[in-house]
């Protein structure tokens, strides 16, 4: 509040007209806070409107195979082929990305992913199977030049605090989409099964706006190189760092491959009895240990920084978690639902400890020449490991119930073993 003064009657007015003058730090400062935060926003939209062309189909699954007459293998094909194309291409983005630009790889991509998106709509429409899975194909090339490039592009945009803030809002955005993809499936469903076809494409233009008007790329400082040195810096980067960064990939693909299959084999006996939950409500119910992941990996972003050490003890913790959790449900999966929904949400933290200081770690390690590269890499190792959950999980479910857990405790705990071991940052990650 600016204070007015009268000379002759010595008397104060508050006024409420804000000062006319400001400092230019303080505009700039003002300025640059707000556009920072529109930045995030148009980051954060990318591994969203990833997650929404993926998850919201889960719930009319069930939906297409009556409506097409194909089998369960069949509609799994909707979502698993989706993932193992984009699991392969990625790479080939990350590398063009490093090449080119970011946002020259972003931008087609989106449009791409939003285009095939109306392509398997109309699938859906003509009752066609075929055309629906070639459009997912296409929609898994758009696919992997959209989260990957867009965690390299935070990595380029951002240092020290401000990068592990970005990279943890991107995976809270992805655990975020996560939550309401079943949700918001399963309320377009009740209109019309194949509506969350058609209603993907709006967000996908949503975040194309967003990526080419919010979002500004650095200028590169380096010309990048051919192919061959190009090639050559990679496999130096993982002769020097292979150890600790091939542990980081097969931790971080175990995250997802658990997380998919572990909401795949809930997705499934929510329906049975004694329960017989589905439609919103089951879209409800699977949200909550999602919801876990989203809060844990956002704060987790905001508290690491760059400190290694404290990265080192969370990675841990969350493993553990894990571990113990899933361990538990072992003897619990079937006695009372709200202790295994509880167990369940236990993970999902101890993945949202986990997978932010893996982001921040593995876009600080190398250079921005080949940072899309290496983050490519990673990300496509995730894809297979969410493409490889819902089928080898069925295939577990088939044999027992019991060894489902089993078999992820006993993944967890090596991942544990090998992160304890192998990976140990001190000081401040990246410099």
């Amino acid at each position: 509040m600016e204070k007015s003064k009268r000379k002759k009657l010595q008397i104060f007015f508050d006024s409420d007209i804000e000062p006319q003058y400001k400092s230019e730090e303080s505009i700039r400062n003002n300025e640059a806070s707000k556009g920072q935060v529109w930045e995030f926003i148009a980051i954060a939209t990318v591994p969203l409107v990833l997650v929404l062309g993926n998850s919201m189909l889960v719930p009319i699954l069930p939906d297409m195979q009556e409506r097409l007459g194909i089998s369960q293998f069949q509609s799994s094909l909707v979502i698993t082929l989706f993932s193992v194309t984009a699991g392969l291409v990625i790479p080939l983005s990350g590398y063009l990305s490093d090449r080119f630009s970011r946002k020259a790889i972003m931008i087609p991509s989106l449009i791409i992913y939003g285009a095939a998106g109306v392509l398997a709509g109309f699938g859906a429409v003509w009752n066609s199977y075929t055309v629906i899975i070639i459009a997912r194909a296409i929609q898994g090339l758009g696919a992997a030049g959209t989260a990957p490039i867009a965690m390299a592009l935070a990595g380029d945009m951002y240092k020290e605090a401000t990068e592990s803030k970005a990279l943890g809002l991107t995976e809270a955005s992805n655990g975020a989409g996560k939550v309401i993809s079943p949700i918001l499936g399963a309320l377009l469903a009740l209109w019309v099964w194949y509506a969350p076809f058609f209603a993907f494409p709006f967000f996908c233009l949503m975040s194309l706006l967003a990526v080419m008007f919010l979002l500004k790329e650095p200028k590169k400082e380096k010309k990048a190189p051919e192919p061959g040195p190009y090639m050559k810096n990679i496999g130096k980067v993982l002769k020097e760092k292979g150890r600790w960064l091939i542990t980081s990939f097969f931790a971080g693909s175990l995250a997802l491959f658990v997380l998919f299959g572990v909401l795949f084999y809930l997705s499934d006996i929510l329906e049975l009895e004694p329960y017989y939950i589905d439609g919103v409500k089951k879209g409800f119910v699977l949200a909550i240990p999602l919801l876990g992941l989203v809060v844990t990996s956002y704060t987790t972003g905001s508290v690491i920084k760059k400190n290694g050490i404290l990265m080192r003890w969370l990675m841990n913790i969350g493993l553990a978690l894990m571990t113990v959790s899933l361990g538990l449900c072992i003897f619990f999966f079937n006695q009372n639902l709200t202790l295994f929904i509880g167990l369940l949400t236990l993970s999902s933290i101890g993945t949202g400890l986990l997978l932010p200081c893996l982001n921040t770690m593995i876009t600080g390690s190398v250079e921005r020449e080949q940072r899309g590269m290496i983050t490519s890499i990673y990300s496509s190792l995730r894809f297979l490991g969410v493409a490889a959950g819902p089928p080898l999980f069925g295939w577990m479910m088939e044999k027992s119930h019991q060894i489902v857990f089993i078999s992820v405790t006993a993944l967890a705990l090596l991942a544990l073993g090998l992160v304890f071991f192998f990976i140990k940052p001190e000081g401040k990650v990246g410099g």
